[in-house]
């Protein structure tokens, strides 16, 4: 049914990872897929409160989660992970626990739509030294590689983001 089942959503915060993962688990369960979300914001807030977001421990966090979103799949489960995974070495990482399940997936949006659509005001706060280390303005950002699926999160709506993962997924 589904080719990958693993699908890591990265790129800068306010590209869309969390909305897209919420609304792809739930087309997947419709589906009768068992899905388990692994978001960075709510790993960081328990199993990875003990990391900062120096390089080592941003690496530290994409290895926990893989490890997890691994485990998940030889349960028959679908694991989508949302997080910013900022550098080639951390993609790297991932593919190298996760294996062939894994489909990566960039949310290219540009730093002024993801400011723009900011709630929090994370990128107000990093642009006023608030926040050291924010991706995207005080800490790197790689672009990834060909390699990588990329959908542009500023030209189309949610939902169709979310129907180009599943033709994706599916074809």
């Amino acid at each position: 049914m589904i080719k990958k089942r693993v699908i890591w959503l990265f790129g800068l915060s306010g590209a869309g990872k969390t909305t897209l993962s919420h609304l792809l688990a739930e087309k997947l369960e419709n589906l009768g897929l068992n899905v388990v979300l692994l978001d960075g914001d709510d790993l960081r807030a328990g199993l990875n409160a003990d990391l900062g977001f120096s390089n080592a421990d941003r690496a530290e966090n994409i290895r926990r989660a893989s490890h997890i979103a691994s485990l998940l799949v030889k349960r028959d489960i679908v694991c989508i992970g949302s997080f910013i995974t900022p550098l080639n070495d951390h993609r790297q990482l991932i593919s190298q626990i996760v294996g062939d399940e894994l489909l990566l997936v960039y949310l290219d949006c540009p730093t002024s739509e993801c400011e723009r659509r900011d709630v929090k005001g994370l990128y107000r706060q990093a642009r006023n030294n608030a926040i050291a280390d924010f991706t995207g303005i005080s800490a790197a950002f790689e672009l990834p590689n060909a390699a990588v699926l990329s959908i542009n999160t500023q030209h189309h709506t949610p939902e169709e983001c979310v129907d180009m993962l599943l033709r994706e997924l599916t074809g």
